[in-house]
């Protein structure tokens, strides 16, 4: 055996396969925006670690198993275990990324995040992968109330980054805050540049990524982008629209939100998520709360369960496209 060989054998010794490795190979050519953070923030503090419920690939974490194998641990297809686990490892001093499908993480593992990690405020970053309608695999796999699930829990902050080359800020800001955090991420399909001038990430602010007059789009993750097209569309019609960023869903940026608000005579909420409880309702309570009336439309799966299918049918059929808020804003705007 030559001493390539040798190398070659020692590394696939330190692989802990799973069934998703078939899925790494055809996502070879796309960046892992995720897990690259993941693994330069795991170099600078090796308190961090990295665990997963057999869903190594599809959660980017493999990069930290290949090259800091230490601080990786294959907890199984056990999630609420897992949860666990990472709640002990915090209490030692640990700072324990937990990792699975958006859907796994938020259900299965619910009461052991209420008790193991939200109440006694551990220091635990839950990342949840695949959220809302983006799996061909059905009503199993969607992750259509996890957002809802998480907002109810006091002590646990909720992020939504708008796009894959958000992640980096993301891990950063989790990283800085010392309690729950829960990171709703989807995976790249392509590679996503960040656009010039497009503000950080923060914990409690939202991000205005398009200035308008006429109505208010309030986003998160996937349906950032169907917004920015709405609002582009919009535009050469003479409208203009304002797109707002919401990616700390929790703590939410009431004041930030309330300014948008009070400048736009109509307000939308666009979320990958069921209406009830997510961020059409977090909204909903800000101007409830401050006695403040608009047209108010939300944009998300109308409380019902999802199917399987490809994201662009998926999005068509349940309308959560750029055409479906295009029509909602004009559809207000002539009543």
């Amino acid at each position: 055996m030559t001493e390539s060989d040798k190398e070659i054998a020692k590394a696939n010794a330190l692989h802990l396969d799973d069934f998703t490795v078939k899925q790494q190979a055809s996502q070879k050519s796309v960046p892992k925006y995720y897990g690259e953070a993941l693994l330069a923030a795991a170099r600078a503090n090796r308190s961090i670690l990295a665990l997963t419920a057999d869903l190594t690939a599809p959660t980017e974490t493999d990069l930290v198993r290949d090259h800091l194998p230490d601080q990786f641990i294959m907890a199984g297809i056990a999630e609420a275990n897992m949860v666990g686990v990472g709640a002990g490892l915090a209490r030692a001093g640990f700072i324990p990324f937990v990792h699975s499908f958006s859907v796994f993480l938020s259900r299965r593992s619910f009461d052991q995040i209420a008790m193991q990690v939200a109440y006694p405020k551990t220091n635990v970053k839950l990342v949840g992968f695949m959220p809302g309608i983006d799996s061909l695999l059905g009503v199993s796999h969607q992750a259509i109330d996890d957002i809802a699930l998480m907002r109810a829990l006091p002590n646990m902050t909720v992020l939504e980054p708008a796009n894959p080359a958000d992640y980096a800020d993301a891990v950063v800001a989790a990283l800085a805050h010392d309690g729950p955090v829960y990171l709703r991420l989807y995976r790249a399909t392509k590679q996503d540049l960040r656009p010039d001038n497009f503000p950080s990430l923060q914990i409690g602010k939202v991000r205005c990524l398009h200035q308008g007059s006429d109505a208010a789009i309030f986003a998160t993750g996937l349906m950032i982008e169907q917004a920015l097209q709405a609002a582009r569309d919009l535009k050469q019609q003479g409208i203009s629209i304002s797109v707002i960023d919401c990616a700390s869903i929790k703590p939410l940026d009431i004041g930030g939100v309330l300014n948008v608000i009070r400048q736009s005579k109509i307000i939308v909420t666009a979320e990958n998520h069921t209406v009830v409880g997510g961020l059409g309702s977090a909204i909903a309570e800000v101007m409830a709360d401050n006695n403040i009336a608009r047209p108010f439309f939300r944009i998300g799966v109308q409380d019902c369960f999802a199917e399987g299918g490809s994201r662009d049918f998926l999005f068509e059929k349940y309308g959560l496209t750029a055409d479906d808020i295009t029509s909602k804003i004009k559809q207000a705007m002539a009543s």
